[in-house]
């Protein structure tokens, strides 16, 4: 029987893991944390009975991954939860820009700006279905669909404040911005439009989906893929030495670049090691989960509703403080992402306590505490919230690292999300998952389509793979078949 090693079980692998045994292959997989999810962990940490996630906590990518879809994750217990509105953005003026499932009803709440915002989605996410696989893959590649990605790319191309300049109300303005955001970069570079994006058309597609259970039950499901597909999972293994490695026909590794490179050292093909070598980190996250009685009194009545509040004010304020992340500068106001899965998820809560996940964006392994930043934040949108707050946990972007070593200095994204890292991943390639030795890929979030849970990068990786055995993966369409490099 063929066999594949997995090392890493964060989404990607274990997405990767699962595609295999699926496809045939004898799979194992190799995780040094004592539990596999990576960044797809839930726990109670605070107090019994009060769910946080660890890092990833809102899906829209997720939820619309052609990869889980293959997967049948329902039919192993996941099950995706949705609130009654996807984000807002508070402003100080106590308005806000509200997005909604629907494109039609978060244009209506934009006013002038409703018809523009149409316009730049509604065609795509009329699409999605067919644009996913190609919008969430490599993008050096023959697209299925090429006239539908163009007409979604196009716009991809722009600094996100340039995009901006489309909408005239402050409110359009800010959404967008928070969106853009996400990306970790300065909104005043090219191609810092891709990802928000991306973001808002999956998300009004499938919606801002949060997993019930906490995210932990996406890896809890696909775990329950790969076991009874006959792979297997050991923990607590880490591997720093390829010597320990098991023998397999295949080999895939949900790892940074760097730990590529320090694990194959003088295997890999010199140009490989060093870009590698080279490979950018991103700025960090520090981290703060409240434990909040009665919840977040928002000013907005509607955020009291919304399962992610973006806090960062005006476009002209998100837009400066990511250029201040990204030149190692820790900002006054930083831009802070609030989820409120509880929301959509009530078995999350503990009676009339509610879990409050909160992170700001800082500098690439800032060692000071941002806490007092984010705090403030909060009461800024939200007068008297610290009297409400009745527990906390803090997550240092060293703690990041502490127990992910995919996040070095504490980026979630697992690289900055530099022109080339974001359409390349880690080397200039027609295959990005190919570490340039025959039989390994690399498969983990520095690959394209880049962070999130949505296991993407582990199917490409897993695709790549069977290429190399020969075999066309069973999930892809029926499309050209292609030898990758």
């Amino acid at each position: 029987m063929t066999t594949a090693v997995i090392v890493g079980g964060g989404p990607n692998g274990l997405a990767a893991a699962a595609l295999l045994a699926k496809a045939g292959l004898r799979v194992t997989l190799l995780e040094a944390a004592d539990e596999a999810g990576g960044g797809t962990r839930s726990d109670e940490a605070i107090l019994p009975g009060l769910l946080h996630d660890h890092c990833s906590a809102i899906h829209p990518m997720a939820i619309a991954s052609p990869a889980l879809r293959a997967l049948d994750l329902g039919a192993h217990g996941l099950r995706w939860r949705l609130p009654e509105i996807d984000c807002v953005h508070p402003l100080d003026d106590g308005t806000a820009g509200i997005l909604l499932r629907s494109v039609d009803a978060t244009a209506a709440g934009l006013g002038p700006d409703g018809d523009r915002y149409r316009a730049l989605l509604a065609p795509s996410v009329r699409h999605w279905d067919a644009l996913a696989e190609d919008v969430m893959g490599p993008l050096l590649r023959i697209p299925a669909h090429p006239l539908l990605l163009a007409r979604f790319g196009l716009p991809t191309v722009l600094p996100a404040v340039a995009l901006a300049r489309i909408f005239r109300t402050p409110q359009a303005r800010a959404l967008w911005a928070g969106v853009a955001a996400h990306a970790y970069r300065p909104l005043s570079h090219p191609l810092s439009s891709a990802i928000g994006l991306g973001i808002l058309t999956a998300g009004h597609a499938s919606g801002w989906a949060v997993a019930e259970g906490g995210s932990r039950s996406i890896a809890t499901a696909l775990i329950a893929v790969l076991r009874a597909h006959g792979g297997t999972i050991e923990t607590g293994v880490r591997i720093t030495d390829r010597r320990r490695l098991p023998p397999a026909d295949v080999t895939l590794l949900d790892l940074d670049p760097g730990q590529v490179a320090d694990l194959y050292g003088d295997r890999l093909p010199a140009r490989v090691t060093a870009a590698y070598r080279r490979f950018r980190r991103g700025p960090g996250a520090f981290k703060v989960d409240l434990a909040v009685e009665g919840g977040v009194p928002w000013a907005d009545e509607r955020a009291r509703r919304a399962g992610t509040v973006h806090l960062g004010g005006p476009l002209a304020e998100v837009a400066a403080t990511e250029q201040d992340v990204t030149e190692g500068r820790m900002p006054e106001r930083p831009f802070v992402l609030v989820g409120q899965q509880y929301l959509a998820d009530p078995s999350r809560s503990a009676g009339d306590v509610h879990p409050v996940w909160t992170y700001a964006h800082v500098p690439h392994g800032y060692d000071g505490d941002a806490t007092e930043a984010i705090l403030r934040q909060l009461e800024r949108f939200a007068p008297g919230v610290r009297e409400r707050i009745v527990g906390r946990r803090v997550t240092r972007p060293a703690d990041f690292a502490a127990t992910n070593p995919n996040f070095a200095g504490g980026d979630i994204l697992t690289g900055a999300k530099t022109i080339p890292q974001l359409v390349l991943g880690a080397r200039p390639t027609l295959d990005p998952y190919s570490t340039g030795l025959p039989g390994v890929f690399l498969c983990s979030a520095a690959t394209p389509p880049g962070p999130g849970a949505h296991g993407m990068c582990g199917a490409g990786a897993a695709a790549s793979a069977l290429r190399h055995l020969g075999v066309h993966p069973p999930w892809e369409g029926s499309g050209p078949r292609r030898r990758r490099e």
